[in-house]
C-alpha cells in the first residue's frame, strides 16, 4: 500500500523540529508522498524549503483566510512568484473561515478570489478551505468561474459537511479530501458523505499536526504515518478492499495534483 499526504503542515512546530524522522515513520506506514502546505507568505518560503529537500514531497503555497487582513497586493505579488517554483503544484491553502472571523470577511473574500485568479493564470490546482462558509465559498467559486475561467482543479480540503454538500461540490466538478475527523465518533454526516464520494474524486489527508484520527485521537500531534488509519477506515466504510482504495486514492492524488 502506498498513500498520498495531500495536506499537511510539515513546517509546523512540532513536526518541523523532527521532520527527517516524520517522513522516515511515514515511509515505513507506507505514506511514501507528502503535499506540503502553506498558509502566509513564510510558510510558503519554507514549504517550499522542506519540498524541495526530499523526494515526493511538494509544496502548496497560499494565504489562509485567518490571515487575510495583513495581505496587500505586493504580498499576492510574492505568492505568485513562489507558485512557479518547480515543486509547486498548488495554491492554498486559501478560502473562508466564518467560524473564527480572524479576518474580516470581505478582506477573506477579496484574498480567496485573488489566489483563485493566480491559480487559473498558472493552471494550477486550488485547495479551499471551508468552514462555515459553504454558500458563500459556492457563490465566490461560480462567479469566479463563471467571468474568468476555471482553475485546474478544485479540492474541498478536510471535507466535514453534509451528503447535500458533497453533492453540491461533486456536481462542480469538484474533489473533496477527508482527514482523520471521518473516523471521529460524533461525525456521522461526515461518514454519510463519504459514502457517496467515489475515489475518482476522493483523496486523504492528515491536515496534521491537527485531528490524529481514531484509534490513536488521544495522540495530541498528528503525522503522516497516522494517515493510514483513516484509509483503513474508510475503505471499509465504503466496502472497498484497501490495497484497491489505496492505489485508486493515490491514482486520483496524482492526477489532481500533475505529480509524476
Amino acid at each position: 500500500m502506498q498513500l498520498i499526504d495531500t495536506h499537511c503542515h510539515l513546517t509546523f512546530e512540532p513536526l518541523a523540529d523532527d521532520v527527517e524522522a516524520v517522513v522516515a515513520r511515514s515511509i515505513a506506514a507506507g505514506v511514501v508522498g507528502w503535499i506540503t502546505v502553506g498558509t502566509d507568505p513564510q510558510q510558503n518560503r519554507r514549504a517550499i524549503e522542506f519540498a524541495e529537500r526530499f523526494d515526493h514531497m511538494y509544496a502548496a503555497v497560499g494565504i489562509h483566510p485567518h490571515d487575510a487582513k495583513d495581505i496587500t497586493a505586493g504580498t499576492i505579488g510574492e505568492l505568485k512568484e513562489l507558485a512557479q517554483n518547480e515543486k509547486v503544484v498548488a495554491i492554498g491553502e486559501t478560502g473562508l473561515d466564518f467560524h473564527y472571523d480572524f479576518s474580516r470577511r470581505a478582506d477573506q473574500k477579496r484574498v480567496f478570489a485573488a489566489q483563485l485568479e493566480i491559480a487559473t493564470e498558472l493552471n494550477l490546482p486550488a485547495i479551499v478551505h471551508c468552514r462555515e462558509a459553504f454558500d458563500e465559498t459556492m457563490d465566490i467559486l461560480e462567479r469566479f468561474i463563471g467571468s474568468k475561467g476555471r482553475p485546474k482543479a478544485v479540492v474541498f480540503h478536510c471535507f466535514s459537511g453534509s451528503t447535500r454538500q458533497a453533492r453540491i461540490v461533486l456536481n462542480h466538478g469538484f474533489h473533496i479530501s477527508f482527514t482523520g475527523v471521518v473516523t471521529f465518533k460524533n461525525a456521522e454526516e461526515t461518514r454519510q458523505a463519504a459514502k457517496i464520494v467515489p475515489a475518482d474524486r476522493l483523496m486523504l489527508e492528515t491536515d496534521c499536526p491537527y485531528m490524529s484520527p481514531e484509534p490513536v485521537r488521544k495522540q495530541k500531534i498528528n503525522e503522516p504515518a497516522l494517515m493510514v488509519h483513516t484509509a483503513t477506515y474508510l475503505a471499509e466504510l465504503k466496502d472497498i478492499d484497501l490495497s484497491d482504495f489505496a492505489q485508486a486514492i493515490t491514482a486520483t492524488s496524482k492526477s489532481f495534483f500533475g505529480l509524476p
